[in-house]
């Protein structure tokens, strides 16, 4: 399945709840402002679950992004879990204005995913990393390099929805997931790789290069 409508399938059951009350407080002629509200929250709802072309750069050592939003950490991280090793690890806050669709850093075949419950502390935190409901896509690369991206819950997020399973074959910018309202997207990288991003920046996902594998 491609995932690739203009709205990501999950968002339709809230978009059409949002409606029917929009109509509905319409039809008992509730105030304008009332009705304006509701109207407003179905917009942002589709906001919230659009599902966007994106194109990037052809480069085959290119790391992209699997993730909308803002770089709030870049470091070099000491992994004892699903992976061992040193790993460069880049963490993407996604606030409620961006688009959740999920898509894959590089090219390789999915070697693992593994879903951990958790707590729901805001995903800027970095408390979040550990303790937050999280999903781990494991991607291992044509060339046997580890590549693995993060699905983490936020605050309001209380749905995390991955559309991979192991074996499948991925290509980098191919959707991988989706995390419902407000989140966290973390990215391993090998520890020998060249990033070109830095904090703050703004990224998107399946378009904005994060760095180069060596």
């Amino acid at each position: 399945m491609k995932h690739d409508s203009i709205i990501a399938a999950e968002g339709y059951p809230f978009v059409v709840f949002s409606l029917i009350v929009t109509v509905f407080v319409a039809f008992l002629g509730g105030n304008w402002w009332l009705i304006l509200f509701f109207a407003l929250v179905t917009v942002f709802i589709l906001c919230f679950f659009r599902n966007p072309e994106r194109s990037f750069p052809e480069d085959e050592k290119v790391l992209i992004s699997p993730a909308d939003g803002k770089i709030i950490k870049i470091e070099e991280v000491d992994v004892n879990g699903t992976l061992s090793g040193k790993f460069k690890k880049i963490s993407i806050f996604m606030n409620v204005f961006n688009a959740h669709v999920n898509r894959a850093p590089y090219d390789g075949k999915i070697e693992a995913v593994h879903y951990h419950p958790g707590k729901f502390f805001s995903a800027n935190l970095d408390k979040a990393s550990e303790d937050n409901e999280r999903n781990e896509i494991l991607i291992r690369t044509p060339d046997n390099r580890a590549v693995w991206a993060v699905q983490i819950a936020g605050l309001i997020a209380r749905r995390i929805v991955c559309w991979v399973t192991p074996g499948m074959p991925i290509r980098k910018g191919e959707r991988i997931g989706i995390i419902c309202f407000g989140s966290r997207v973390e990215v391993y990288l090998p520890v020998d790789s060249a990033i070109s991003v830095k904090l703050k920046d703004k990224v998107k996902a399946g378009q904005t290069v994060l760095g180069y594998l060596s």
